[in-house]
């Protein structure tokens, strides 16, 4: 760790109200280079700080800049993905592993997460990770869909993308050909913020706000913190209304694919949801070998600079059912 890493510390704050409501932490800057979220909370921070907001119930802690040393670079990351293998480490090895050992335990005390980020597509709208049905199984056990996705519906946004671990796991477990400590290994690589936040028994969401350099992005961020306050009635304010459900695009990834080999290459530009047909190309393998699409949908984090044996690109289809279970 470099010397400057090592003079940084870690910021957050909290505003409590008189009455009894549940605890939010909302952050921003996981991704250093990720910045519509800091902003956002700033504004919202000067506004309770003035008077002219007021927490009434509960309690709300806000993280401005979670990953202080890839924020004071501008990049995604200080030394690694901070949104990848986040739980508490014991001997840590690099700074993420000492924001998580600050972070994770911050985490625990709340009941309900905002995670801010934007994204670096040249274009796309903004849309909200959401984690999985209620279910009691091994990958990512969970009881409060319901109030997640009674919330997401809230944030401002009009397309919601389910399936992050099943998917994620899918691929894992075709690349550790049944080694079942690779496995585990490598799963909890998967893990970021939302979803230790559940596996604390709390739920928890990603906003994506749009593209990182985007004006708008900010503002996506702001009326999300402020839905968010509201419809868990932290502050006065009315009811923030559900997108309807003949507005909403919910996506299910469904299949992760990686890159074999570092010559395997895309056929064009792709950017998060752009659609495809079943049997368009996608890429093509080293050896020449084409790569299709095996149903119709979208395609979703699509990474040209991906090394071999990582995801290189996700597929997803229709989640009709979205809000509905």
């Amino acid at each position: 760790m470099s010397a400057a890493a090592s003079q940084m510390h870690f910021k957050s704050v909290n505003y409590t109200g008189q009455g009894p409501g549940p605890r939010v932490i909302i952050m921003g800057a996981t991704h250093g280079n990720e910045v519509c979220g800091t902003q956002a909370i700033g504004r919202v921070m000067a506004e309770l700080d003035a008077g002219t907001l007021r927490i009434a119930n509960g309690s709300v802690t806000f993280v401005p800049i979670v990953n202080p040393l890839a924020y004071a670079k501008n990049t995604r990351s200080g030394d690694r993905n901070l949104n990848r293998d986040l739980s508490p480490k014991e001997n840590p090895q690099d700074f993420e592993d000492r924001v998580a050992n600050w972070l994770c335990p911050l985490m625990a005390q709340h009941d309900v997460l905002l995670d801010l980020h934007s994204f670096n597509a040249a274009h796309g709208e903004p849309f909200v990770m959401v984690g999985p049905l209620d279910n009691d199984g091994t990958l990512e056990p969970f009881k409060h869909m319901r109030e997640e996705r009674a919330l997401a519906r809230r944030l401002g946004v009009r397309r919601f993308v389910t399936g992050w671990m099943a998917a994620y796991g899918g691929g894992v477990q075709r690349r550790s050909r049944g080694n079942a400590a690779e496995l585990e290994t490598v799963l909890r690589y998967g893990m970021g913020t939302t979803e230790y936040m559940r596996s604390t028994g709390g739920y928890a969401l990603t906003l994506e706000c749009g593209q990182h350099l985007d004006p708008q992005a900010p503002e996506v961020a702001y009326r999300a913190i402020m839905n968010t306050l509201a419809h868990l009635k932290l502050i006065d304010a009315p009811a923030p209304e559900p997108v309807p459900f003949e507005e909403m695009e919910a996506l299910q990834m469904v299949v992760v694919h990686d890159k074999l080999d570092a010559g395997d290459r895309f056929t064009r530009t792709w950017a998060s949801f752009d659609p495809v047909q079943e049997g368009d190309q996608i890429g093509v393998r080293a050896d020449g070998t084409p790569v299709t699409a095996e149903f119709s949908g979208r395609i979703l984090f699509p990474d040209t600079n991906a090394a071999p044996n990582h995801e290189w690109y996700y597929l997803t289809r229709p989640n009709p059912q979205f809000g509905r279970e």
